[in-house]
C-alpha cells in the first residue's frame, strides 16, 4: 500500500505566505518611520518572538475546544432542506421589493455546491436594500441596522414574534464581522451587484453544540459566517425551519454585537423559539448549547 503524501509546506515565497509577508509590510510602511526610528525598530529584540508566538497561538483550529456540547439536536421535521433557487429569489424580490432578474439569470449556471453547505439561498443584497429602501443611509453599519430591522419587520408580519434586541439599542452596538462583510463583497461582485444574492450556506447543523467563537474557529477558509440579515432572510422564504422548542436555535456568527456602549462586542444575535414564537435575542459568542448551532455560507471553490 502506498503512504499518503505529506501535506506540502507553505513559505512566504508561496502566496498564502506572501499574503502574511504583505501584512507585516504594510504595517511596516503605515507607520512611517524616520531613519533613527527605523533602525532603532530593527535593531530591538524580540520581534521574531512575537511573530513566532502569533504564528503557534493561531496555526492550528483548537482555541475554545471546550466550548463544545454533544448535541443530537436536529432540524424540524417540516424542513427538509433549501426551496428551488427560483422560488426563493421571486418570493423574496415580491416580498422586499427588488429585482430578481440579475439573480435568476445567475441560477441558471451555479457552480458546484462547496462541501459543507446543504444548498442554495436567496438572500437581498445590502447594496441594493440601502439604495432603493434607505437612499439617505451611507454608513455601513446604518445600512446594515436598517436591512435587520426591515428584515425582522417583515418576519414579524408573518408570524408570532418578539424583538429583545433591536428596539432597545444604538446603531454602534450591531456590527457585521469583518470576514463575513468581505465574503460579502466578494459575492456581490462575482453576481454583478445584483439586488438577490444566491449564496452556498447551511442553517446551522453543522456547528450545532458549538459556541460561535469556536464555529469560527473551526470555519475552513472559504466559510464564515451569517449575519442577522441573512438568516432572517432565510426564514422568510423557509419559515418551517423554525417552529419548536424541541429543534436546533440559530446563531448569527456573521455579526457582532456589543451589549453596552463601551465597544466589547463579546455577543451575536440569535434566533430562537419560545412561547409559541419565534424571539430575536442575543448570546455570548463563549456560550456552548446542544439546542444552538451558527448558519454559515460558502464561497465558491
Amino acid at each position: 500500500m502506498s503512504s499518503p503524501l505529506a501535506p506540502s509546506v507553505v513559505t512566504h515565497r508561496d502566496k498564502k505566505g506572501g499574503k502574511f509577508m504583505d501584512i507585516i509590510a504594510d504595517a511596516y510602511d503605515k507607520a512611517m518611520l524616520l531613519e533613527g526610528e527605523a533602525q532603532r525598530v530593527n535593531e530591538t529584540a524580540g520581534l521574531a518572538d512575537l511573530v513566532g508566538k502569533f504564528i503557534s497561538d493561531n496555526r492550528c483550529a483548537n482555541r475554545f475546544a471546550g466550548e463544545e456540547k454533544d448535541s443530537s439536536c436536529t432540524y424540524p421535521p417540516g424542513y427538509t432542506g433549501p426551496k428551488p433557487i427560483e422560488e426563493q429569489i421571486t418570493g423574496l424580490a415580491k416580498i422586499l421589493g427588488l429585482d430578481p432578474t440579475s439573480a435568476l439569470a445567475f441560477a441558471k449556471n451555479l457552480p458546484a455546491l462547496p462541501e459543507g453547505a446543504e444548498g442554495w439561498f436567496a438572500i437581498p443584497s445590502t447594496v441594493a436594500l440601502a439604495a432603493k429602501l434607505f437612499p439617505n443611509l451611507t454608513d455601513p453599519a446604518e445600512q446594515n441596522f436598517a436591512g435587520v430591522s426591515l428584515i425582522l419587520s417583515m418576519v414579524a408580519a408573518s408570524r408570532d414574534f418578539s424583538d429583545y434586541l433591536l428596539g432597545p439599542i444604538e446603531t454602534t452596538q450591531l456590527r457585521v464581522a469583518t470576514r463575513t462583510a468581505g465574503a460579502l463583497v466578494q459575492i456581490t461582485e462575482a453576481q454583478d451587484m445584483s439586488d438577490i444574492l444566491i449564496i452556498a450556506a447551511q442553517f446551522g447543523l453543522l456547528h450545532r453544540g458549538e459556541s460561535v467563537r469556536r464555529a469560527r474557529e473551526v470555519m475552513d477558509a472559504n466559510q464564515f459566517g451569517l449575519g442577522a440579515l441573512a438568516v432572517g432572510s432565510m426564514l422568510l422564504t423557509h419559515p418551517e425551519r423554525l417552529q419548536h422548542y424541541d429543534y436546533l436555535w440559530i446563531d448569527c456568527a456573521g455579526d457582532e454585537f456589543s451589549p453596552g456602549p463601551d465597544g466589547e462586542f463579546g455577543s451575536v444575535p440569535c434566533f430562537n423559539f419560545s412561547h409559541g414564537r419565534v424571539e430575536f435575542d442575543t448570546c455570548s459568542i463563549s456560550d456552548s448549547s446542544a439546542y444552538c448551532g451558527s448558519a454559515s455560507a460558502f464561497l465558491p471553490q
